[in-house]
């Protein structure tokens, strides 16, 4: 079902890249005040971001102060004029929200990953007589899905909301990334050819994981059409109680603002180049995460030879390789030629990898 007939998210910004920002989450009222006056002074800042009740994947972790920070968020837009933003995932929470004055609420990834979390915010701003006004953000769920996260964001249109966005903030992944939620483009990209007139937002806090990060993910997400940034920002991202890693300090986000080019001059073919081009970066960044979840098992594979005194090149395990995939890349259309050098230096490099896990753990090369 399209989603047509959608409004603006705020009329705060006059037409400028839309930027949400603020801390992870609200720890203290003046942790909150001087994140949002240094914002304020940041001068591109539409919306103050801040998590009011945080769900964490394991207890023990800081799960934010509740409802006691609501009063904060509405000092917050006193002070500085810019509207507020927090998270929902519960009935409850929609309801505690709206009555403190929270301008807009965004759907984490967890809840857009549950329906019937979902369909309960649905039918709460419905029930609520707000859902034609309230502006709603949906994050991508947390395994890319992206029949379930269109699925949440009907939910939400069904239910009235017309000023609604969906939020990439990358997946789950188990292994070793350089990015915390590897970002997985084409899924967004899919999501945008669905529904064009639907806004996305890219939120390059969640998918860098690290500060250092951030401004790259934020640069491909420009260069590539999405319509804003979520960005997190703290006063002193050092100290903060959750995802400190990943915190911009309000200085550090307006640099990262004023180096963003996007794409605003050129001709339409232009810049339907460089976004192709920028889908083709995000495929060669997954494929060099499979390369290296790959590697990451044939280090294990070494481990379990080397328990077991086998050797490491096996012939007839390579030979079933080869023909079984050479024979997918000819039903695929691609060259013979192509996938036998790839597939060779691909198995070049394991045996490699594996050598080098069995001759160090034997004292060999000392």
């Amino acid at each position: 079902m399209p989603l047509t007939g959608l409004k603006p998210l705020t009329d705060v910004g006059g037409g400028r890249l839309f930027v949400a920002a603020g801390p992870c989450a609200a720890e203290s009222e003046e942790q909150v005040m001087d994140t949002a006056l240094r914002l304020a002074d940041v001068g591109r800042v539409a919306v103050f971001r801040a998590g009011v009740w945080k769900p964490r994947t394991k207890p023990g972790g800081f799960e934010g102060v509740g409802e006691r920070a609501l009063p904060w968020l509405g000092r917050v837009k006193r002070e500085t004029g810019m509207p507020t933003a927090t998270e929902v995932a519960t009935r409850a929470h929609v309801v505690k929200a709206l009555e403190s004055g929270v301008d807009m609420l965004w759907v984490g990834a967890r809840t857009s990953a549950n329906p019937f979390a979902v369909q309960e915010i649905a039918d709460t701003l419905a029930d609520e007589g707000v859902a034609g006004e309230v502006p709603v953000m949906v994050k991508n769920p947390v395994n890319p899905d992206v029949e379930l996260w269109i699925g949440a964001l009907e939910r939400l249109y069904n239910a009235g909301v017309r000023r609604l966005a969906a939020v990439h903030r990358g997946f789950s992944s188990y292994g070793t990334h350089l990015y915390r939620n590897p970002p997985q483009w084409h899924i967004a990209i899919e999501l945008r050819r669905r529904e064009p007139g639907l806004p996305v937002i890219c939120d390059p806090s969640h998918i860098a994981g690290r500060s250092d990060l951030v401004g790259q993910v934020a640069c491909q997400a420009m260069d590539m059409g999405f319509d804003g940034l979520m960005v997190e920002s703290h006063c002193c991202p050092e100290q903060a109680l959750s995802d400190s890693a990943q915190q911009l300090t309000p200085e550090s986000l307006a640099e990262l603002i004023g180096g963003l080019k996007c794409l605003s001059g050129g001709t339409r073919a232009d810049v339907e180049l460089e976004r192709l081009r920028r889908e083709i970066d995000g495929i060669d960044g997954d494929l060099l995460e499979l390369v290296e979840r790959r590697m990451s098992v044939c280090r294990r594979i070494g481990e379990y030879k080397r328990k077991h005194n086998m050797a490491v090149l096996q012939m007839t395990r390579h030979n079933q390789i080869m023909e079984s995939q050479l024979a997918a890349a000819a039903r695929m259309g691609i060259s013979s030629e192509f996938m036998t050098t790839f597939l060779r230096a691909i198995h070049e490099e394991s045996v490699r990898q594996q050598v080098q896990v069995v001759s160090k753990t034997e004292g060999y090369g000392k």
